[in-house]
């Protein structure tokens, strides 16, 4: 099996046997860590928009009768991008420096992944609970809200 390929199902697998996965971590072999850049960026992303999708500005974004589902997709991606990648580096700086002064021997990539494969719960919790929430917030009131007056 292909490293790449490995990763990928390592992402599933820090929820059943994290263990495992963290072991994986130390490797430092440059094609492993080539094979889990886009395992990693896929799992911040997904986080950051399932972090994004859960603050209250999103929940009244449906309301709004200027977004459409398309203009929210657009924002909770580049909003959920943003927030994951700062995220990323300021929690993985936190983790490293806090393993560094306890007497850690890993690198900032390291600490950085962790914070990456730790987060897989928030990147699940867009797939199990914002559907819930979409159907139940803004339908009602978006179909009988007519625009504002002067709206183009």
């Amino acid at each position: 099996m292909s490293l790449e390929r490995e990763w990928w199902r390592r992402v599933l697998t820090v929820l059943v046997a994290p263990r495992a996965v963290f072991v994986a971590l130390r490797e430092t072999d440059q094609d492993d860590l080539d094979a889990r850049q886009e395992p990693v960026l896929a799992l911040i992303l997904l986080c950051g928009v399932g972090a994004v999708l859960g603050t209250s500005t999103a929940a009244t974004l449906a309301d709004r009768w200027e977004y459409d589902a398309a203009m929210i997709a657009i924002w909770s991606f580049i909003a959920g991008s943003i927030y994951g990648m700062s995220g990323y580096f300021i929690i993985g700086g936190a983790l490293y420096l806090g393993a560094r002064a306890l007497g850690g021997l890993g690198d900032y990539r390291r600490a950085r992944h962790v914070v990456a494969f730790a987060a897989t719960p928030l990147a699940l919790s867009l797939l199990t609970l914002r559907p819930r929430r979409t159907r139940r917030c803004g339908t009602r009131r978006r179909r009988t809200r007519a625009a504002p007056r002067g709206a183009a």
